[in-house]
């Protein structure tokens, strides 16, 4: 049977290995067999409820065996899933819910609290699953034992929309990634080929579901025929019992932001936990800081790293591996574009640049999305055209970050379009600046940012939180930076934090940094 839509792989694994486990969370599992199942139920009962084909469905629901149910099972009825964050704050929510036009919620009782600012006249939903609440017609997880187990017959193309995934982006305002079930399984087949996920793997998933370093546990994994772990939210919030889960679980193949590696480090049991199990450990999102790997890959002497990299938009599309831990403190390549992708840097008029100059990465692959949900002018803007021979246009996404190639091949981030500023009548690249002072001695998490002090007048500072065991000195840090960087690079002040603000991926909340910027100004 030939895979072209997301969850043919369950089908093909339920009825080749019924009995091996799909999914796991908190003690609980489901085979493969009894997932199919599942889906099959939900998906039976979503289309007895009206749902149609293109349908949107919200999954408001916490990390669990539900949240892989509702997913596979919303696809089979020919849906899209919307996955919807808990813990963000609910008018931002529902305004999610009104822009894509969910009428039907996967609901957790936990989240009880928020079902009436949620689910308030004039939303949309009109049937909640999984909860009850006054506010829609209301079904439980039970009423799937109404319905029948076998698939539906629908008939569905690989051109299909398959998920909406929101990110707020640089300016905040939230924009709906759409992808498809063909880009979303050409991310499943070409991370599964890169990484060699096998049936005995358990890949622990660690990021929500509406974070898309998820579709690696919850499409890759059942792609191999492999277990994923999904992590709840207690572990996530105190990294022993996660190393010790990682441990118990036998976890095989590890994906997360670089935070959740930090917090895995810097627990007091990490010297007391076998590791072993481990043979990749994959991180992406943000930089993480070669001498904070090598600390890792110590401690999971088996396990090889891949730095990916790769906007929601397509998935991914570099990967660099090391099979050791790295020698110097120097920042990680981005690496190598992957198979079925194809990379073009251009510079600031659209012309091609050649190696070692520095340009914006554009990326031309089966993994890319459609297009922004009902915003037509983001989805222009953000994809470029080409005819390199007459008649056959070529479709590329527009990154927006700057990188160059090096002499060996390799592609190198510099910094984002957007957070390049000029000081002194000089551009700057604030990751750059960044990464210098993330590799100093002390420095456990840095954040740089620029501070407009009056006309035309614009300094560099930074959020520091520092390394514990070691001396914090921010004078010592800006003396050793003054030694690499030019001087209208080096920060004019380093401040001491004992939290960078995150957002709801683990990654620095920039928008944040800068609205606190702001205000310190008035």
């Amino acid at each position: 049977m030939t895979d072209y839509l997301l969850f043919h792989a369950v089908d093909r694994h339920a009825s080749a290995s019924p009995d091996r486990p799909a999914f796991r969370c908190g003690g609980r599992s489901l085979t493969y067999a009894a997932f199919a199942e599942r889906t099959n139920r939900l998906a039976n009962l979503l289309l007895q409820r009206g749902v149609r084909r293109g349908d949107r469905i919200g999954i408001y629901l916490p990390r669990s065996l539900e949240s892989a149910v509702a997913v596979h099972g919303i696809l089979k009825a020919g849906a899209a899933y919307v996955p919807l964050d808990p813990e963000a704050p609910v008018a931002r929510t529902r305004q999610l819910i009104q822009d894509c036009g969910i009428r039907v919620l996967i609901l957790a009782p936990a989240l009880r609290r928020n079902f009436p600012a949620l689910l308030a006249a004039p939303s949309p939903v009109t049937l909640a699953l999984g909860a009850e609440t006054e506010h829609a017609e209301s079904l439980s997880w039970e009423a799937l034992d109404t319905v029948p187990a076998t698939a539906p017959g629908l008939r569905l193309l690989g051109g299909d929309l398959a998920y909406v995934m929101y990110t707020s982006g640089s300016t905040g305002a939230p924009k709906g990634i759409m992808h498809t079930h063909a880009s979303g399984l050409a991310y499943a087949r070409l991370s599964a080929d890169l990484y060699g996920v096998r049936p005995d793997d358990v890949i622990g998933n660690h990021c929500a579901l509406h974070y898309d370093i998820s579709t690696f546990g919850y499409f890759t994994g059942p792609r191999a025929g492999a277990t994923t772990e999904i992590v709840t939210d207690a572990h996530t919030k105190f990294p022993t019992s996660l190393l010790k889960l990682i441990e118990e679980a036998g976890i095989t193949i590890w994906y997360s932001v670089p935070l959740a590696l930090l917090q895995l480090l810097r627990s007091p049991t990490l010297a007391d936990r076998d590791l072993s199990a481990l043979r990749w450990v994959l991180f992406g999102g943000e930089v993480f800081a070669p001498r904070h790997l090598r600390t890792l890959m110590e401690h999971a002497p088996n396990a090889r790293a891949s730095n990916v990299y790769g906007p929601a938009e397509v998935n991914q599309c570099t990967y660099y591996h090391l099979d050791t831990p790295p020698a110097d403190d120097e920042p990680l390549p981005l690496g190598e574009v992957w198979p079925d992708t194809e990379s073009l840097i251009l510079d600031a008029d659209d012309r091609e640049v050649g190696p070692g100059t520095v340009g914006e990465l554009l990326i031309r692959s089966a993994t890319r999305m459609r297009g922004y949900w009902a915003r037509p002018d983001l989805t222009v803007r953000g994809l470029y055209h080409r005819e390199r021979i007459p008649g056959n246009r070529e479709t590329f996404y527009r990154t927006g970050d700057m990188v160059y190639a090096g002499d060996d091949g390799l592609l190198r981030f510099v910094g984002r379009k957007d957070r390049q500023v000029k000081v002194r009548g000089h551009r700057v690249e604030l990751e750059e600046v960044e990464a210098v002072l993330a590799a100093l001695t002390g420095v456990g998490e840095a954040a740089v940012y620029a501070r407009d002090v009056g006309d035309n007048e614009r300094t560099i500072e930074a959020l520091v939180v520092p390394e514990p065991g070691h001396a914090a000195d921010p004078a010592a840090w800006i003396a050793a930076m003054a030694d690499q960087l030019p001087p209208h690079t080096v920060p004019a002040r380093i401040d001491l934090v004992d939290a960078l603000p995150r957002n709801d991926a683990g990654k620095i909340d920039r928008l944040a940094i800068r609205a606190a910027v702001a205000k310190s100004l008035t």
